[in-house]
């Protein structure tokens, strides 16, 4: 790393408004192959696009999960929904809303892993990085884009929907609101449409004792907690004040 040139990507970054610019001029000038390309991902980068669409990739939970432009980004908050499912110990999982894949690939001791997203992109990407632990990504809206046979095989099924209520998209950072896709942040009226429809679904996925595993936000938690409850789930939540996340954790009672 060349001390001057670092120093010229940090002066960038901090007059664009990154909080942290030295850390991601870091990752820049490590990533840029010659200073040609360091400029092109400097003034991408400058201009607001998302710095792990830019280098390809993201660390979460201690290892780079391939992030392509046009996926949902995985937000370290997330880890705290790996922890959740992974002290279940799940053998066969389901990452329902997969964006990347991050979140199934991260929990461990999966044997048999599964990812569903609804957009192509994302698709395409969690298939890239799952094909490292031989997890299937599939298709499609929710549970429909599951083949039969798997129904009442997972143990655990872990949801990332997008909780944010469609009148606050526009007040989310420009990185996130002009370059992530709008299906992967509306989470409708009150933003716990789709964790209604995952809770109404998803028994019938689940193994026995099996449980569904959803982050939500403290505004949103009764919401999501009483949609679980409605479907007949035993409900709780899981609260982390170092990640400031909120997992509900839904049980099958048979």
């Amino acid at each position: 790393m060349v001390e001057p040139e670092f120093d010229a990507v940090v002066t960038a970054l901090r007059a664009a408004g990154c909080v942290f610019a030295e850390q991601e001029a870091e990752i820049l000038v490590d990533s840029a192959s010659n200073p040609q390309a360091l400029v092109e991902m400097l003034g991408r980068r400058v201009a607001g696009e998302p710095l792990e669409h830019i280098v390809g990739w993201v660390w979460f939970c201690g290892r780079r999960i391939a992030v392509e432009s046009g996926v949902f980004v995985p937000r370290r908050r997330t880890e705290f929904l790996v922890e959740c499912a992974a002290a279940l110990h799940p053998s066969v999982l389901l990452d329902l809303c997969c964006g990347s894949g991050a979140v199934g690939l991260s929990v461990a001791g999966v044997t048999e892993l599964h990812a569903v997203d609804i957009d192509p992109v994302a698709v395409q990407c969690a298939e890239r990085n799952l094909a490292a632990v031989g997890g299937t990504a599939h298709c499609g809206d929710l549970f429909d884009a599951l083949p039969p046979e798997l129904q009442g095989r997972f143990h655990a099924i872990v949801v990332n929907a997008p909780y944010v209520p469609t009148s606050e998209i526009e007040l989310m950072p420009r990185e996130a609101r002009l370059h992530e896709p709008h299906i992967a942040l509306d989470g409708g009226v009150d933003g716990v449409r789709l964790h209604r429809r995952v809770a109404a679904q998803a028994a019938e996925w689940l193994a026995p004792r099996g449980s569904l595993l959803i982050e939500t936000s403290a505004l949103q938690a009764d919401s999501t907690l009483q949609a679980l409850s409605e479907a007949g789930f035993l409900a709780g939540l899981r609260e982390s004040e170092r990640f400031d996340a909120v997992v509900a954790i839904g049980s099958t009672s048979r």
